[in-house]
């Protein structure tokens, strides 16, 4: 009898943690959607160096614009049609936090705090599509 308990014990731990046997998945952020593919210009809100131009083909590189390219685990606070809350964790090299506002598939509000490199940052950039990529650009980030 103990046997017969153990064994869907055994099975139900397993599905309970499927981190252990499976890579997670990140959900679908919903309002990433909606944000349309091109070169956009992100115009800081407190401060005109930060601004920049950016060819964006996945949305969700806007998820976490002071971290860039690293990769990090994500975890999503909020998920509605047209905003989400992301938190994320860069193994290394810090932590942020991003909201995202999609006002227009051309016009989204960012505001992302954290920590890069044992240093705080708090960014809020209005970003706007300008047109089709720079071909220069090669797909990164730029600074103006």
């Amino acid at each position: 009898m103990r046997f017969a308990l153990f064994v869907p014990a055994a099975a139900l731990a397993s599905l309970a943690a499927p981190g252990l046997s499976q890579p997670a998945q990140t959900p679908v952020i919903t309002a990433l959607q909606m944000i349309q593919p091109g070169q956009w210009a992100l115009r800081s809100r407190t401060d005109p160096v930060q601004s920049r131009s950016l060819c964006l083909g996945d949305p969700a590189l806007l998820l976490q614009l002071r971290h860039g390219m690293a990769v990090c685990s994500r975890f999503v606070v909020d998920n509605e049609a047209h905003s989400a809350t992301v938190h994320y964790r860069c193994p290394g090299n810090g932590h942020g936090q991003t909201t995202i506002k999609v006002e227009t598939p051309r016009l989204v509000q960012i505001e992302s705090q954290g920590v890069m490199n044992n240093e705080p940052f708090q960014i809020v950039y209005e970003g706007r599509r300008v047109g089709e990529c720079i071909a220069r650009d090669g797909g990164t980030a730029s600074r103006r």
